[in-house]
């Protein structure tokens, strides 16, 4: 049986990760708030993030922006979006 949560970024009740998908504090406070759908989202905007701004996840410093992206669209509920995408169909 599905674990269910209260979504923080979806305000509503919905499946839950299976485990945390991130190190860390910040990655059981995902676990416990976040839903399988909202992770889902972040992913394919990090996937945007990376490729739009040519970033390398062996440098310091790109995590470090991803990871302030990430906590800014899971739990601000900020528009994270790369810069320049534009939808398919838009």
């Amino acid at each position: 049986m599905a674990r269910m949560i209260h979504c923080r970024k979806l305000n509503r009740e919905a499946e839950g990760l299976d485990y945390p998908p991130y190190p860390g504090d910040l990655g059981v406070r995902i676990w416990r708030e976040i839903s399988k759908d909202a992770w889902a989202k972040w992913l394919d905007i990090q996937t945007r993030l990376v490729n739009e701004n040519h970033l390398s996840l062996a440098d310091a410093e790109a995590r470090k922006f991803l990871s302030g992206r990430m906590q800014a669209f899971l739990f601000e509920d900020q528009d994270v979006e790369a810069q320049g995408y534009v939808p398919p169909g838009a």
